[in-house]
């Protein structure tokens, strides 16, 4: 990637943006009590302190941190993560219905795990036909990467996710349960997100890139 290219991860649902000093200008953030534009020290450890601050304090809206040298802020960011892949897909039918699922207190879109020596695209129809149960799909066009953090058994992960476009023939849906998929709809992506659903930050930005 160029190091004028600004890299964004959710951490706890607070966007976290790593850049150089001119792509995080761009981003016009005003410092305040809960917006932090960090300059970056070379040090792992910096970034640590702010991730065990994002852990304690939900009420931080932005963090930007900036350095002369992108990727290496970058590598530095992600070497204090254990990386997991995913990939999973924006599925629409033939009127252009978007499918979501209703999972844990959230809505969602179909996506898991990368299993080893599996391609992206091969993850993410495997995982809308276990999760949705459709068996008819055509796959489309990569979208794009999304980026969160969470904590499991104690230790972070940082997980990439690699989204595509798909098209269901069908639109008869059944609903993993072992994955806690509660409902599965077929929805207009415009007026639903202006219904404003409990739906991830990251995944709003997905949806609203593909309209």
């Amino acid at each position: 990637m160029s190091s004028e290219q600004k890299y964004k991860v959710y951490v706890n649902g607070t966007p976290v943006f790593l850049g150089t000093p001119e792509s995080v200008g761009e981003l016009g953030l005003l410092p305040s009590k809960d917006v932090y534009a960090v300059p970056y020290l070379g040090k792992k450890k910096q970034i640590r302190q702010y991730l065990d601050m994002l852990d304690k304090n939900p009420s931080v809206r932005t963090v930007a941190f900036y350095g002369e040298d992108a990727d290496a802020l970058w590598a530095d960011f992600c070497a204090c993560f254990e990386r997991i892949d995913a990939a999973g897909g924006l599925v629409t039918d033939p009127e252009g219905r978007l499918l979501v699922f209703f999972r844990r207190g959230y809505w969602d879109l179909p996506k898991g795990k990368i299993d080893p020596g599996e391609t992206p695209e091969a993850a993410a129809l495997r995982e809308v036909r276990e999760e949705t149960g459709l068996s008819e799909l055509t796959l489309g066009p990569f979208v794009a990467h999304t980026w969160h953090t969470y904590r499991e058994k104690g230790e972070r992960i940082l997980k990439c996710t690699w989204w595509y476009r798909m098209q269901a023939i069908q639109t008869d849906t059944v609903p993993q349960t072992e994955e806690d998929i509660e409902e599965i709809r077929w929805v207009e992506p415009a007026s639903w997100l202006a219904s404003k659903p409990n739906l991830y930050a990251s995944l709003r930005e997905i949806v609203m890139s593909d309209e």
